[in-house]
């Protein structure tokens, strides 16, 4: 069956592999700070996160942090404006390590103690597929138990490893229909 998404929307269906809502949802339930990176604010409330304590610090570092204390200081007190590459590395470190430091809290809200999460599947938009191209797919739920896979994926920020996780460990359990919601318009859950 997966073999049927393999030239997916060529008749006009609308809609984004399951993983990447999964990779959104879980996003907005690490709360990242809304300030973009762009801003001053936002720049400063990552370069404080990132070097609260000499753990974070060091945990930034291994994330790919390479700017110096002493450059990271004067871009906090703002005499020294970064460039947009330095911008893209230091939003890039503090993504990395707020994933790491939210995913076990964010693991035992999704398993709920061997409850799982109760997963909602929006079916791709097939308004522009013509009328005898159209599939009849259905929305769905789904309780999902195993989250360590898309949770441990999602952390490393492995974007293929979250996509085979995310169809192994839950879309198989769809049944035979499972090819269909490869591809959906929305996958929501409430942690």
């Amino acid at each position: 069956m997966p073999e049927w998404n393999i030239a997916f929307g060529a008749y006009g269906a609308q809609g984004v592999k399951g993983h990447e809502f999964v990779a959104r949802r879980l996003d907005s339930l690490a709360g990242f700070i809304a300030s973009p990176v762009a801003t001053r604010r936002g720049l400063a409330a990552r370069l404080r996160y990132l070097t609260s304590s000499p753990r974070q610090l060091a945990a930034a570092r291994e994330a790919g942090l390479t700017i110096s204390d002493r450059t990271i200081r004067a871009q906090m007190r703002g005499t020294r404006r970064p460039s947009v590459r330095t911008l893209r590395e230091i939003d890039a470190a503090y993504q990395r390590v707020r994933r790491q430091n939210v995913a076990r809290h964010l693991l035992a809200r999704l398993n709920r103690q061997g409850r799982g999460t109760r997963v909602e599947f929006h079916p791709v938009n097939q308004s522009a597929v013509d009328r005898p191209r159209q599939r009849a797919v259905e929305y769905r739920t789904l309780n999902v138990r195993k989250w360590e896979r898309i949770v441990g994926a999602w952390e490393a920020g492995d974007d293929a490893g979250l996509d085979a996780a995310w169809v192994d460990e839950v879309v198989v359990d769809l049944g035979s229909q499972w090819g269909q919601y490869e591809y959906v318009t929305n996958i929501g859950f409430a942690a």
